[in-house]
């Protein structure tokens, strides 16, 4: 058997099958069969551009993960502009309690790593959201669904 033509069922909708999902995206692999890469590998990447983009879909199950042009827009401020703001607000929280900065100081050792951070976690922020959108609706993941 081919390996596009493997097609896996979601499961249940269960706070474990939720789990499953998210665990599956925090290692950045289809929440469906939890065996493909949603990216490409580091070593694969050579922009900004693949870095952020997952790929067209899982190869296995054939899960698609972008299903249309903008597709991620609530991933990126839900999920990574949150965990971005509550990281600048901890770090400004525990400059201010902590040491005696300057407010350059503070924005500067605030926004570097806020938008450090932005990056690095831009990649699971859309795996979460792929997972999340899968136990929410997981019939609406089918390439061959008109929607």
């Amino acid at each position: 058997m081919e390996a596009g033509n493997v097609r896996t069922l979601p499961e249940r909708r269960t706070l474990a099958s939720a789990a499953r999902y998210a665990e599956r995206a925090l290692v950045l692999r289809c929440p469906l069969c939890g065996i493909s890469p949603i990216f490409l590998a580091l070593a694969g990447t050579r922009s900004l551009y693949q870095w952020i983009t997952p790929l067209e879909g899982c190869p296995r199950c054939n899960y698609p993960y972008e299903r249309e042009p903008g597709y991620f827009l609530l991933a990126i401020f839900a999920f990574n502009y949150g965990a971005v703001l509550t990281l600048g607000l901890g770090l400004w929280a525990l400059y201010e309690w902590f040491l005696d900065l300057t407010v350059g100081e503070t924005l500067l050792w605030t926004m570097v790593p806020m938008a450090t951070a932005s990056v690095l976690l831009v990649r699971h922020s859309k795996a979460l959201f792929l997972a999340m959108d899968l136990w929410v609706d997981p019939l609406r993941g089918s390439r061959s669904d008109p929607k």
